[in-house]
């Protein structure tokens, strides 16, 4: 889900991935024990998001695809700090 900048608390159980737009994305830490061998896109398609997320005024959704990251993927990538 999407929220305004200090509407939603994160904590030590949340990961932070990057930036998507200026916007901080976060996964909670067992989430990202399963999806960590993984490249994960966020898109936006037309379409009603989550109950309480920022983009149902918008008409729009959030979309995840998903793959395995190759072997040389993987071997670049950059640790999470803790």
């Amino acid at each position: 889900m999407c929220f305004r900048k200090g509407e939603f608390r994160t904590g030590l159980s949340d990961v932070r991935l990057g930036e998507i737009h200026g916007c901080d994305f976060y996964m909670s830490r067992s989430q990202f024990e399963y999806w960590k061998h993984t490249q994960l896109t966020v898109d936006i398609t037309e379409g009603r998001g989550a109950s309480f997320s920022l983009e149902i005024p918008l008409g729009i959704r959030f979309l995840i695809r998903s793959r395995p990251y190759t072997r040389e993927e993987a071997e670049n990538l950059e640790p999470v700090e803790a």
